[in-house]
């Protein structure tokens, strides 16, 4: 790329950066932790989508990824990332023969909570004349995906392993409904309550003669707590990579690395400024966008292409022109929408990623 040895402030704007520093000290942050709590590392790259960055993980002890759509898990395997779980159910003739077909260059397995799904899946593996692997998805109170916990969960489990073309792996759940928890010690309750459920369904399997080695669960906001529980054997949390407003509103200790650079474009008044990033760069729907090193600010809020800052205090030293970084409110929502992430070390750009799992929706 034609940027690489810019300073970061030649970069045109907006753009999505990183601090490379802090992103690499994320990473090894993460790895000792999961190491320390004896829990293989598998990171989910929904939100992330640069296969460099997943590789980066896996030098530092990341046993693979986990993926939310075939389209990603492609994208993975043609990077040459071997070991991936898709988290999520593929359903329809299309996905389902992707999926085969790419188990022949990496050792992919998928999530279910359906036999209908079950039966077919297993009917296009032995057609490829391959072996799918499969775990279980288990609901512990998330309330989207997954079936119930116990008896309904061992029901499903056998049938995968007994159905040809499949391989049955275990179980996975998210217990992403704690987070909405305040207190920090009911919300630790609230965890170990929700993946005691996965970890009971995992023993009753294993007490009926199924071959559970995968126990999946732990997203960014609960692998505090997760990884610590015994009978997990791998944690998916990936964003707190990234340390966004979000990872910080969970509590998570990692450090704040990506940014969007903005220009102010317009100082209408004193308590007023205008950026040229509104949501298609720099989206608060989830969480806000936090700007750096600027003091007094009511609220952010965005149009489609213009950010309104509203400051508490009136502020006369940003002019037009002046750059802004915000720290991006929320990693899912923001990476997704642009073409490359600019890897900043000592304000020169180093390299730039292209987001090479932008659009695979499917």
């Amino acid at each position: 790329m034609s940027e690489v040895g810019l300073k970061k402030t030649d970069l045109d704007t907006p753009v999505l950066w990183v601090d490379l520093d802090l992103l690499e000290q994320n990473i090894a942050y993460l790895a000792e932790y999961f190491r320390a709590a004896g829990v293989n590392w598998r990171p989910h790259v929904k939100g992330i989508k640069i296969p460099a960055i997943a590789h980066q993980a896996m030098a530092a002890g990341a046993i693979g990824v986990t993926c939310a759509k075939v389209g990603e898990a492609e994208v993975m395997a043609a990077a040459g990332i071997q070991d991936i779980l898709i988290a999520n159910q593929i359903v329809g003739r299309q996905k389902i023969t992707r999926l085969v077909n790419l188990r022949r260059h990496a050792d992919v397995k998928v999530a279910v909570d359906d036999a209908t799904n079950v039966a077919e899946l297993g009917q296009a593996a032995a057609a490829k004349g391959v072996e799918l692997g499969v775990v279980v998805e288990v609901d512990n109170g998330m309330k989207r995906a997954g079936v119930a916990p116990g008896q309904t969960t061992l029901a499903l489990s056998r049938l995968v392993h007994e159905t040809p073309g499949l391989r049955y792996r275990g179980l996975m759940a998210w217990e992403g409904q704690t987070r909405a928890v305040q207190d920090l010690e009911e919300r630790r309750g609230k965890i170990q309550e929700a993946v005691g459920l996965l970890i009971e369904s995992a023993e009753l399997c294993r007490a009926d003669g199924l071959p559970v080695s995968i126990v999946s669960a732990g997203g960014t906001g609960t692998y505090y707590v997760t990884a610590f529980q015994a009978g997990v054997t791998e944690i998916q949390a990936g964003g707190a990579m990234f340390g966004d407003v979000a990872s910080q509103n969970w509590g998570v200790e990692t450090q704040p690395a990506l940014h969007v650079r903005t220009l102010v474009t317009s100082r209408p008044a004193p308590d007023r400024i205008i950026l040229d990033a509104g949501f298609k760069t720099l989206p608060n729907w989830h969480n806000n966008p936090r700007p750096v090193n600027l003091k007094d600010v009511e609220s952010f809020k965005t149009s489609a292409e213009h950010g309104t800052l509203t400051l508490a205090a009136p502020n006369t030293t940003l002019k037009v022109g002046d750059a802004v970084d915000f720290l991006v409110g929320y990693g899912d929502e923001t990476v997704c929408l642009h073409d490359a992430v600019y890897g900043i070390r000592d304000g020169v750009v180093e390299t730039v990623w292209r987001v090479e799992g932008r659009g695979k929706l499917r």
